[in-house]
C-alpha cells in the first residue's frame, strides 16, 4: 500500500498525473497542461517529483498482481 501522506493534493491526481506521464508520450509540461484544463494548478515539476518518488513503488505494487504469462 502506497501512502501519499504530505501530498497537498488528492491521491487522484497524483495518481492520474503519474498515469498520463508513464503511459502515454506526455512531457511533464502537457501533464500540466491537462490538469489546468480540468482546474488544478499544478507545476510540471511537481508532476516530475511525483513520478520519481512514486513511480517504482506502482511498479512493485503492479507486479505483485500481475498473473504469470506462459505456463500451461
Amino acid at each position: 500500500m502506497i501512502i501519499f501522506k504530505g501530498c497537498h493534493f488528492p491521491t487522484e491526481v497524483v495518481l492520474m498525473s503519474i498515469r498520463w506521464y508513464v503511459a502515454y508520450p506526455l512531457s511533464y509540461r502537457h501533464v500540466e497542461e491537462l490538469m489546468e484544463k480540468r482546474g488544478i494548478q499544478l507545476d510540471h515539476a511537481t508532476v516530475n517529483r511525483w513520478v520519481v518518488k512514486y513511480s517504482p513503488a506502482l511498479e512493485d505494487e503492479f507486479r505483485k498482481n500481475k498473473k504469470a504469462v506462459g505456463k500451461s
